[in-house]
């Protein structure tokens, strides 16, 4: 007999069915045993009476919560008095015929069927994969899912071709600290895991792709915060050529815009369009570049996008600036050192970079960034000038000579966007945190407590890399 999920017996009333799954509750009422069978579709009742099978009865009294079991029935609408407005299934049952147990359970860590929110991180995230069995973390994976498949289809059929970068590249001073993977061909060579796919996707747009996207993986090795996972987070990576600033901002605005109208029609946008806002208004206005304009912030369906554009191209350099304290200039760059300065504002790069714009936008939702994005320099000369201006040393301009060099071979002007995948879904989740809509995420202190990593490797594997530990003396 074919499977049956538990959501498609409502449709099955009278018909025998074969479901698998898990036993989420079980309740023994003697001559009856009821149990919740759970699989990736929902909830239903199994009613297990042992005057339609005995034997069955008997396996029923030896399950357990979080059994795996595999029954037959037949598919009976509940009385009125006993229909479950809180199931989908709640208006049917199974009367079951045959039980087996395919697999036992020991007993919980912590109970899965209420909100987990309120476990300890470190049980929750050793016992991830228990975790995700709440329907509440359940129900965020697949939102996930969704929304990056409906980016995928709608960037598909508007022309975009999607992508997949190296994930082993070249570390650049870019912004944040790369992780570093030991070369075992080329002694005391390292690759690193890209910070983003920034230089790849600009490389593309050289190549003639013109639309190009991939929902990518971004490593940095910094510290965990609030709005982002420690170590490793995914974003919407966006680039086209021939386009203007505003090219930009239309499709994203247009295309969130449909998702949420799509896949979740009980929230609302509470502006169209959405605002367009300086930087210097953002900031005299609301004391942030990243305004919170809902109108009713207790309202979780209240959706609030703007743009904030016009920022400075420059900021000063700070001591521990993140180009690795380069100390060489008091220019850093704004975005990052490949985002265009405003056509009006070039000449100001020799008489006042202080007072340049940059044609960056980024995207925020609710208060919070959720993507950045600029039009890219397009002009070797204008690059090599920027370099100058936030203090690359010749060694530093001789990480990007790849770049460089391909700009020399017909660049046409581009741009785009990387709004971050995690951050989106957090919020249209309505979750506090964003480690609840990812699957695997690390904890607070960047660690792994299910597959116990980072960990130490053996002596072997060290000398096939050519590497010796430095690590501090362990006290007696």
């Amino acid at each position: 007999m074919q499977r049956t999920y538990a959501s498609e017996t409502k449709k099955k009333v009278g018909q025998q069915v074969r479901l698998l799954g898990w036993v989420n509750i079980r309740r023994d009422h003697g001559k009856l045993v009821f149990l919740d069978l759970r699989d990736k579709s929902g909830i239903v009742q199994l009613v297990v009476n042992p005057k339609v099978s005995a034997e069955a009865h008997k396996t029923a009294s030896e399950t357990r919560n979080e059994y795996v079991i595999e029954v037959e029935g037949k598919v009976n609408p509940r009385s009125e008095n006993n229909i479950n407005s809180d199931l989908e299934t709640g208006k049917v049952e199974i009367e079951v015929t045959k039980l087996a147990i395919i697999n036992t359970s020991k007993p919980m860590p912590f109970d899965i069927t209420s909100d987990t929110r309120s476990v300890n991180e470190e049980t929750r995230l050793k016992y991830r994969y228990l975790d995700l069995r709440n329907p509440r973390m359940r129900k965020n994976l697949q939102l996930r899912h969704k929304v990056i498949n409906f980016i995928r289809n709608y960037l598909t059929d508007d022309g975009f071709t999607e992508v997949q970068t190296p994930v082993l590249t070249k570390s650049t001073p870019e912004g944040a600290r790369d992780y570093l993977v030991p070369s075992r061909i080329y002694p005391g060579k390292f690759f690193a895991l890209p910070q983003s796919p920034q230089q790849y996707k600009q490389l593309l747009m050289v190549a003639g792709l013109e639309k190009y996207y991939q929902i990518a993986p971004c490593f940095r090795d910094e510290d965990a915060r609030a709005d982002r996972s420690p170590g490793e987070f995914y974003q919407l990576d966006l680039e086209m050529s021939f386009v203007t600033q505003a090219d930009i901002l239309q499709l994203i605005e247009q295309m969130y815009s449909r998702l949420v109208e799509t896949l979740l029609p009980e929230k609302k946008i509470s502006q169209k369009p959405w605002l367009r806002i300086s930087y210097q208004e953002a900031k005299e206005k609301y004391g942030n570049d990243k305004p919170d304009l809902r109108q009713d912030k207790n309202n979780p369906n209240e959706l609030a996008f703007c743009w904030v554009v016009d920022f400075p191209l420059f900021t000063a350099q700070t001591e521990e600036d993140f180009f690795h304290g380069s100390g060489n200039s008091i220019w850093a760059p704004s975005h990052h050192m490949f985002t265009s300065p405003h056509p009006d504002d070039i000449p100001l790069l020799d008489k006042d970079p202080g007072k340049v714009r940059g044609l960056q936008h980024d995207l925020v939702l609710n208060g919070v960034e959720i993507g950045g994005g600029s039009i890219r320099i397009h002009d070797p000369k204008v690059q090599e000038k920027i370099f100058d201006l936030i203090g690359f040393s010749k060694e530093q301009k001789s990480q990007f000579a790849h770049m460089l060099e391909a700009f020399e071979y017909g660049v046409p002007p581009h741009g785009g966007i990387a709004p971050g995948v995690d951050r989106f879904v957090r919020i249209l989740a309505g979750e506090e945190k964003i480690a609840e809509v990812i699957a695997f995420p690390l904890s607070g202190n960047v660690r792994d407590p299910m597959m116990g990593s980072p960990s130490e490797v053996s002596e072997k594997q060290l000398k096939e890399l050519h590497l010796k530990l430095d690590l501090p003396k362990k006290k007696k």
